[in-house]
């Protein structure tokens, strides 16, 4: 395209040129024709100029190639450079993408390990978690049949160990309360050696509902709670639990009453062979041989303590025989509250009473010694 441009160009100057210059007469006539050596010698003058200008156009046009193909080299130069640099460019990209396609495989196989490993070690929480949970399913089904067959009158001695004899349990030394009293009551004389008493046949016992009283408990009982607002409570407390709290040490006696009430009150065994730790109030809390509650003097074998953070009180078996049968009452009174106790009206009305008259019995003395 380029050879073929410069030709077009030389075409036209080519044809600009005058084939048949007019000769012209010094002084202004007409020209006439030339003659025939003048002729010559102007073609050969016009040939010769024509191969000139003919040289200089090629010299000139082949310059022009020159530095067009000189231009076109220099350009082919920088785009082979261009076009290294690219590929070393899209390689460089395909290194990255393979090692970046070999490190997420490598990844999401160790997050899938990672993945079995946790699910494996939950399985096995799980597995163990369930048998824990058979297990204490197992134990709680094992409590409730021990606390609704255990009341005040028949506790049952492997939901209460402090209720076992001495020899039984050992050195525990927890809240241990006074058994039930049934239907006799032992007289003053009753201290014989267990071989001396002899056994005597147990008469009936009849008894008789009281309308007033079984009002009352069944208006409790439709919504059972430990206020004194209730007519039942009310009454229970002004005959029973009052009268068999009310000790010498009438202060004492209410931070008894209100730590029963809290079920926060513990009563310890006391090892009557160790020697008591006499503190500095010890005078206040009573001694081995003087109540904290009535003030006499009497062989103490039992201390309670209000609350956790308390000091000991030595009591007396009386002491301790009067607040084991107010404790017994309102542990029975809790399991109805709770929902524990499965039995009848009449027949919780009836337990209700008998707990009733041990308070009235302890209140007048009377109790079982302990023969450990």
């Amino acid at each position: 395209e380029q050879d073929r441009a410069v030709y077009c160009a030389l075409l036209h100057i080519l044809v600009d040129l005058d084939p048949e210059p007019d000769l012209r007469v010094e002084g202004g006539g007409q020209a006439g024709p030339p003659s025939g050596r003048a002729h010559g010698d102007l073609s050969l003058l016009r040939r010769s100029s024509l191969e000139d200008r003919e040289k200089e156009i090629r010299e000139k046009g082949s310059e022009i190639l020159r530095e067009q193909l000189d231009a076109a080299k220099k350009e082919l130069k920088l785009k082979d450079k261009e076009c290294e640099r690219l590929s070393q460019v899209r390689n460089q990209l395909e290194q990255e993408l393979e090692e970046l396609t070999a490190s997420l495989f490598e990844e999401a196989h160790k997050m899938v390990r990672e993945a079995n490993v946790k699910r494996a070690a939950s399985e096995k929480r799980l597995k163990e978690a369930q048998g824990k949970i058979d297990v204490l399913q197992a134990e709680v089904t094992a409590l409730k049949t021990l606390v609704l067959t255990s009341t005040p009158s028949s506790p049952n001695r492997q939901l209460h160990p402090q209720l076992q004899s001495p020899s039984t349990r050992g050195a525990y030394k927890h809240h241990s309360r006074n058994k039930s009293m049934s239907g006799t009551i032992p007289s003053l004389a009753g201290r014989a050696e267990p071989s001396s008493v002899s056994i005597q046949p147990v008469s009936k016992e009849e008894r008789e509902m009281d309308s007033v009283l079984y009002a009352e408990f069944l208006l409790w009982k439709e919504n059972p709670s430990l206020e004194r607002s209730s007519a039942f409570l009310s009454r229970v407390y002004s005959e029973d639990v009052g009268p068999c709290l009310s000790f010498t040490r009438s202060e004492l006696s209410q931070r008894v009453q209100s730590a029963v009430e809290s079920n926060s009150l513990t009563i310890e065994p006391v090892a009557v062979s160790a020697p008591p730790v006499v503190k500095a109030s010890a005078t206040e809390c009573g001694g081995p041989k003087k109540c904290a509650l009535s003030g006499m003097s009497r062989l103490c074998r039992h201390r309670i303590k209000l609350g956790d953070k308390g000091s000991y009180h030595f009591i007396s078996p009386s002491s301790r025989a009067r607040i084991a049968a107010v404790c017994n009452f309102f542990t029975y009174i809790r399991y109805i509250q709770q929902g524990l106790v499965r039995h009848d009206a009449e027949q919780m009305f009836w337990e209700v009473m008998r707990l009733r008259r041990e308070m009235t019995t302890a209140r007048l003395g009377f109790y079982v010694a302990d023969q450990g």
